[in-house]
């Protein structure tokens, strides 16, 4: 059987942004090609029109001679231009005075050949009023040349070559639509995630909401505000299915709230009658018993009186409560085989807490090591600084690769032990309702257990205040 690694999951924000940026590099490849051809159709509209089709045909053949003269290569467009052109006529001179001519002049703008210096751009036409298309003559200045910077005196006959359309069509693509494209792919990149994370950030918002739901929060809903349509039928699913959980919780809560005070009754008059017989390792054994069931029938009824409100917290002190269930307990202890050892390190030591809550797991912790120490040595139970109890017994304890689950529900570290595996996890839901924590140590021998508690806040500011 092959195991294949998971898929990692999609994410929603860079699929939309992926399928836009997809989107937009399609219309691009589309739209250069449209535009392209667009320009070159307008220029082949153009071409009876265009007015520079002799002079670019000089432009590109002029060169120098040896001795600097003006002279023309003779290229093939040239060529082309003297063959289609009969009355081709062009006066064509530098800075410096040189002068390179062919063909007639026309008699109108013959006088503008000797007044050039004069004349920076011109267009000459035979009609007053309204320019026509195509002028008679034209006057330019060309820098871009094989003979340096010259001025050009030339007809209009020529046309514009499919040649110079497409490099006029390539610069194009290169000056306009490219810095155009190149804009448009950085907005993608940059503008269009920003966008889609904001169009999502309802999404963030209903996702923290979901992170702060826990089992002993009620009625907790997701929010809708801002929550896109598409996605309002998954939130209201969840919403649905949150309601279900609470009614489900709420039955099961109640269940198990009459069933262990239905148990109460029964079991504290097992304890009276076990207590009224004579003592005997036999009412020892069954004493033992009904003290578990007892434990399991208050446990029950704790874990569904704990809740994560701490209004009702009061000032406790440690070593009372102590010295309380070692009352308490010791006779249970003695009659197991164990001797007791209540040794606070201090007369008293004060807390923040619920006084019902703390007695319950000290009395889990002390009942744990009766159950878990081996029916022999001795049982300790210290008070130390600066808000913790420790319970020590002096048997197998616990291995270290064990220490994390035995505060889980229903677990036992042996499968034949007494209980039902409640009571430390019990302890670790109050010391958390308490912002403590509680811990299992090697007790060397045994095991030792540790619930700490935080320091009242009073306290706590008048050390810093003595810091």
């Amino acid at each position: 059987m092959i195991l294949r690694k998971p898929r990692r999951p999609r994410s929603l924000k860079w699929s939309l942004v992926l399928r836009i940026a997809l989107l937009q590099g399609i219309m691009i490849t589309l739209l250069i090609p449209l535009l392209i051809v667009g320009l070159m159709m307008f220029g082949v509209a153009s071409m009876n029109d265009y007015e520079g089709g002799t002079a670019d045909v000089i432009k590109d053949a002029l060169a120098r001679d040896a001795n600097g003269k003006l002279v023309l290569k003779p290229t093939r467009e040239l060529a082309d231009l003297r063959r289609t052109e009969k009355n081709l006529w062009y006066v064509v001179r530098d800075k410096q005075g040189n002068v390179l001519r062919e063909g007639a002049i026309p008699p109108a703008l013959a006088p503008f050949a000797d007044q050039l210096d004069n004349i920076s751009e011109a267009r000459f036409s035979w009609k007053m009023g309204k320019a026509p298309d195509r002028p008679a003559g034209i006057v330019m200045w060309e820098d871009d040349t094989g003979a340096g910077t010259v001025q050009i005196l030339a007809g209009t006959e020529g046309k514009l070559s499919w040649v110079r359309l497409g490099l006029a069509a390539w610069e194009f693509f290169l000056v306009v639509i490219l810095p155009v494209v190149g804009v448009m792919a950085l907005a993608t990149l940059f503008v269009t995630p920003w966008v889609v994370r904001g169009a999502l950030r309802s999404l963030g918002a209903a996702a923290n909401e979901a992170g702060q739901i826990d089992i002993d929060k009620r009625g907790v809903q997701l929010p809708l505000k801002g929550v896109p349509t598409e996605v309002t039928p998954l939130v209201n699913a969840v919403n649905e299915a949150l309601v279900r959980l609470d009614t489900g919780y709420e039955r099961h809560r109640r269940f198990l709230t009459d069933a262990a005070h239905e148990l109460r009754t029964p079991v504290a008059i097992l304890n009276t009658r076990v207590a009224s017989l004579p003592p005997t390792p036999e009412r020892a054994r069954v004493l033992r018993d009904a003290a578990r069931l007892s434990t399991l029938t208050d446990q029950l009824l704790d874990l569904q009186r704990l809740g994560r409100q701490v209004d009702h917290f009061t000032k406790i002190d440690l070593v009372e409560i102590a010295r309380s269930v070692v009352l308490d307990m010791a006779p249970i202890a003695f009659s197991s085989g164990y001797e007791v050892a209540f040794e606070p390190a201090v007369e008293t030591l004060s807390a923040t807490g619920d006084r019902a809550s703390i007695e319950r797991a000290v009395t889990s912790l002390v009942q744990n090591a009766i159950e878990h120490g081996g029916n022999r040595g001795r049982i300790t139970i210290n008070v130390v600084k600066p808000a913790t109890i420790e319970i020590l017994d002096e048997g197998e304890g616990v291995p270290e690769e064990e220490r994390k689950k035995i505060f889980q529900p229903f677990y036992r570290l042996r499968p034949h032990d007494h209980g039902a595996g409640l009571g430390l996890n019990l302890v670790q839901e109050i010391m958390q309702l308490h912002g403590g924590r509680i811990e299992v140590l090697d007790g060397r021998p045994g095991a030792l257990f540790r619930i700490s508690f935080p320091k009242p806040q009073k306290e706590t500011a008048a050390s810093r205040k003595g810091c």
